[in-house]
């Protein structure tokens, strides 16, 4: 998870957390070495028809990545609340502590801009020179880009908001991520107006896509209430950790038994109903804005594995601590992978097979390790308030 991070408190720290926020960040860095190395990377946009794969290795090679996005606002929310509590704790006081929040969400969207973006650009010009105008599979208008918002962007506005709420019931909190969601998903334009140049605050906020130099990949809303089921998440982690953590799995199966529901019935919840056709169109679903169908599966998967770390942590303690290390450097991995992964595509100018691709990733991941690992070491001898816990 890019941000919110635990502090090494012992009752903040939660190892299965660590463990799954660890490996989205390791399946992460499969979807983006496949955008750098392979050249390969679909958008599941509205608006647009969803991509087609020619085979199953090209398509769980992206599904799998699905799991990412929705893990990082889920645990994100989860994580504001408890290092909430444990700075209460601590005798922090409330305008400290929603400062501590604010001054993180304000640095991942200088971060996005400043740091990440460059690389983007780098990696998409090199092989293709025009790749940095509007990209065909994005609804929107055409134009030059210069301000992209991804999902540091929508963290860091995230990161701010719930933490100014994150003093609200757990079941408020639960119920306004509902809301989120479903107003999201009410609030998808059709697929007629893929081409129209909606405002710059409705792309913010509802209809990714392009208007003007302004790019939208993950809009506010939906990304919110996802944070807000992981803030009410952490409530309910800080009032009863050990029941909660028991329930966890129970939770995901229903979500994942709501996915296939709606799936199966098709309409309002979908934004692209199955066709019928296959378990791969079964599975392959709208992610730009996320529909309820994508979250249901992202979300209820990301408890059973939690719910799954949670029973096998002896094991993770004794063979996990690389993912363990992952996931407690979040921010620094996911900005060190992006520039690692960018370079080393960069020979690759027309892309590669499969193979290749997950050799390279694996690399990638050896590389990222022993860095990821001194900065964990690094970090953690750093005072609460230091700009090196950031990261």
């Amino acid at each position: 998870m890019p941000v919110a991070q635990l502090d090494p408190v012992p009752r903040s720290r939660i190892l299965s957390l660590d463990a799954q926020r660890g490996l989205i960040m390791v399946i992460m860095a499969i979807d983006h070495a496949a955008f750098f190395v392979a050249k390969r990377h679909p958008g599941e946009f509205w608006g647009l028809p969803l991509p087609v794969h020619p085979n199953w290795l090209s398509f769980l090679t992206r599904h799998i990545s699905h799991l990412c996005a929705p893990g990082f606002f889920l645990l994100m929310g989860a994580g504001i609340v408890l290092f909430g509590e444990s700075r209460r704790q601590r005798g922090w006081s409330e305008a400290r502590i929603a400062r501590h929040f604010v001054v993180r969400g304000v640095v991942l969207l200088l971060v996005q801009q400043v740091i990440e973006n460059p690389a983007w650009i780098i990696g998409s010009v090199v092989p293709y020179p025009d790749a940095w105008y509007f990209p065909p599979s994005i609804p929107g208008e055409p134009g030059p880009l210069m301000l992209v918002l991804a999902v540091l962007s929508a963290l860091g506005v995230a990161l701010i908001l719930v933490g100014l709420l994150q003093k609200l019931p757990g079941w408020i909190l639960g119920l306004a991520g509902i809301g989120a969601i479903v107003l999201s998903q009410a609030m998808v334009p059709g697929r007629e107006m893929a081409s129209f140049p909606f405002s710059p605050l409705l792309r913010l906020t509802f209809a990714p896509g392009q208007t003007g130099i302004l790019l939208v990949m993950y809009p506010v809303i939906p990304w919110l209430g996802v944070a807000l089921l992981g803030a009410a998440f952490g409530k309910a982690l800080s009032h009863d950790r050990d029941r909660t953590l028991r329930l966890v799995p129970l939770v995901g199966l229903g979500l994942v038994g709501l996915f296939i529901t709606l799936r199966l019935l098709g309409g309002f919840g979908n934004t692209h109903p199955w066709d019928g056709l296959g378990l791969m169109n079964f599975l392959n679903m709208t992610k730009y804005p996320p529909s309820i169908v994508f979250l249901s599966f992202a979300i209820g998967t990301n408890l059973l594995l939690i719910g799954l770390f949670e029973r096998i942590t002896p094991l993770v303690e004794r063979y996990g601590g690389w993912l363990l290390t992952f996931g407690r450097t979040a921010l620094f991995f996911y900005i060190l992978h992006i520039w690692l992964y960018m370079l080393l595509g960069l020979p690759f100018r027309h892309g590669t097979g499969f193979g290749l691709l997950y050799l390279v990733w694996a690399i990638g991941l050896v590389i990222l390790l022993p860095l990821c690992k001194r900065y964990e070491r690094f970090k953690a001898g750093k005072p609460a308030e230091s700009v090196w816990r950031l990261f």
